[in-house]
């Protein structure tokens, strides 16, 4: 056994391990499945390439080789399914519109099965003596090549999507296993393309492809042991192409592998390609890691600021992210994210919770946060928070306070519904948001990036951002108020039409009934009577039936019309 051989049998046991450990840690959810399989089909694709590793006869290196070929088309399934319900609240909006390629993903591998009697993998040889000069792709294995390379790109774009999507701490908590998926799915990106342009097998690839899943399940385990692979729960715009990362990165992968031969030829050339790529590979996530950081990033910026007598904070910038992020702003849950996203991108807390308050009852509700979902907080009663004078004593308060200074019982309730997540976070900050002198919302922010103290000039800010949010949520909240208003002024309308016809009803069989009395015994009365009976019993019918559409919704279908004859139509009917 060859040690590159002994290596991608360490990234199979590795790739099994993490896939049972994600499923055993939350077996009910989609996404966990997803991993599950994708892992085990990524450990099981690496186990056959160890053993094509080996020294192996060019005729079973083909049996292995097409084994591992038909293993890798189960990826695209599995991990696009993944990718499109990972930290997702709203994974099922993604389901439903990418339900037509996830079919397909999973009928892949049929495809693949038909394609191995067409020439999947094949042994060239040599005209003269025939002996085997190689092995090569068929069409069927370059057909299967152009559709993983397309499938490595949707899921690197949806797994960008969610990770852009998050927020401080959420963000913070799924860093690790993008990163990682990002390298496997990476490299695996450089390898079918390269086989697409070679069409033969090479013990170069499947050591690029060891590397890149061993760096992959190096960086999700570390996540797991970090954070238990949590999920949250983001709400990204299903709009996946728009200004993404990864379709960057792959506009510019011509120009990247060139680079890449480049090196190689000067380091040595092949013989030492397999070892130059682990390393750059591991350099390219360690960048990456960096790039993601936090505290990175603040640091960056303190620099700039202390060397360039720049201001704290550019509140034109500022004021214009929240402008055009509350414009088109229809809920109170899509504002209370904004506000969320705004603030902990601003001020650099990874922690912003924002909880919406009942004033009459003194009921907080979860708004949004960057650092708990709804799931995490079923076990809080959070109505217990402000009772009794609470909501006057914050709303006395007006600007934003340190949590950690207020001994009252209410402040202890938030102080422990938002632990800190780090050794150094700073203090809890509290911003009330108020509007028109009505507390509409508070928000809590916690685990700050080195713990930095919050300057006057932006708890200023933070008092005008609450207080914007606060106009916006109270303009939100007197529109649906309005809409009510108005829904109850068209049932009594509606109601008063339907009084006035049951009264000409009741009183056509009231008129009946007397009547019955007094002709009961002749018999035209009586039929008489049984009609306008069942007249009235249908005109009732009628009645009911013209109410009861209002409980249905209204399917609208927008059809072309004649609009002189539709006004001489209804002239018809108001005659």
């Amino acid at each position: 056994m060859t040690s590159n051989s002994l290596l991608a049998f360490v990234a199979a046991l590795f790739a099994t391990l993490l896939g049972f450990a994600a499923l055993l840690r939350k077996p009910s959810a989609l996404a966990s499945w997803g991993f599950f399989f994708g892992m085990q089909t990524l450990a099981i694709e690496s186990a056959l390439d160890g053993i094509s590793l080996n020294a192996l006869p060019p005729d079973k290196l083909v049996e292995w080789q097409t084994l591992a070929s038909l293993t890798r088309c189960f990826l695209p399934a599995w991990w696009l399914l993944f990718a499109l319900t990972y930290s997702r609240g709203n994974y099922k909006e993604f389901l439903a519109r990418w339900r037509v390629p996830l079919a397909l993903a999973f009928l892949l591998p049929v495809a693949a099965m038909v394609a191995v009697r067409t020439g999947l993998i094949y042994l060239t040889l040599d005209e003269k003596d025939g002996q085997p000069l190689g092995v090569r792709f068929g069409g069927g294995g370059n057909v299967i090549s152009i559709l993983l390379l397309v499938a490595a790109v949707l899921i690197l774009l949806h797994l960008e999507k969610t990770f852009r999507s998050a927020v401080g701490t959420m963000r913070w908590k799924i860093k690790l296993l993008v990163l990682g998926l990002a390298v496997v799915f990476g490299a695996r990106i450089y390898i079918e393309s390269q086989r697409l342009v070679y069409s033969g097998y090479s013990h170069l690839l499947a050591d690029v492809e060891t590397g890149g899943l061993l760096i992959g399940c190096t960086l999700i385990a570390i996540g797991y042991v970090r954070n238990g692979l949590a999920e949250i729960d983001v709400y990204p715009s299903r709009t996946v192409l728009q200004s993404s990362f990864t379709l960057l990165l792959a506009g510019s992968y011509l120009f990247v592998v060139g680079v890449l031969a480049q090196l190689v030829a000067h380091l040595g050339g092949a013989r030492s390609f397999q070892t130059q790529t682990f390393f750059i590979l591991l350099a390219a996530a360690g960048l990456a890691l960096l790039l993601f950081s936090d505290r990175l990033r603040k640091r960056v910026q303190q620099f700039v600021s202390r060397h360039f007598a720049r201001p704290q904070h550019d509140f034109r910038n500022v004021w214009r992210s929240m402008a055009h992020g509350m414009s088109s702003v229809l809920d109170e849950a899509t504002l209370c994210r904004t506000a969320a996203r705004l603030i902990s991108e601003t001020f650099h807390s990874l922690s912003v919770t924002i909880w919406l308050i009942d004033e009459q009852s003194g009921r907080l509700t979860l708004g949004a946060s960057t650092s708990h979902s709804h799931v995490d907080l079923l076990g809080v009663d959070p109505g217990a928070v402000l009772r009794g004078s609470v909501v006057e004593q914050i709303r006395e308060l007006k600007h934003p306070f340190d949590l950690e200074k207020i001994r009252e019982d209410w402040a202890e309730s938030l102080r422990e519904m938002h632990l800190p997540q780090f050794r150094k976070t700073g203090n809890r900050i509290c911003i009330p948001f108020l509007a028109a002198d009505r507390l509409v919302c508070l928000a809590v922010l916690a685990d700050r990036v080195d713990a930095a103290p919050y300057t006057p000039e932006e708890l200023d800010l933070l008092e005008c951002i609450g207080n914007q949010a606060a106009a916006g949520l109270l303009n939100l909240r007197l529109s649906q108020e309005l809409v009510v208003a108005k829904q109850f002024e068209a049932v009594q309308t509606m109601s008063t039409f339907f009084v006035h016809d049951l009264k000409n009803v009741v009183s056509g069989l009231s008129l009946t009934l007397d009547n019955l009395r007094v002709h009961f015994d002749d018999p035209l009365f009586r039929q008489d009577a049984l009609r306008g009976i069942s007249a009235t019993v249908n005109r009732i019918n009628n009645l009911i039936g013209r109410v009861s559409v209002l409980r249905n919704k209204i399917d609208v279908k927008l059809v072309e019309s004649d609009l002189n004859q539709l006004v001489v139509e209804t002239l018809e009917n108001l005659r």
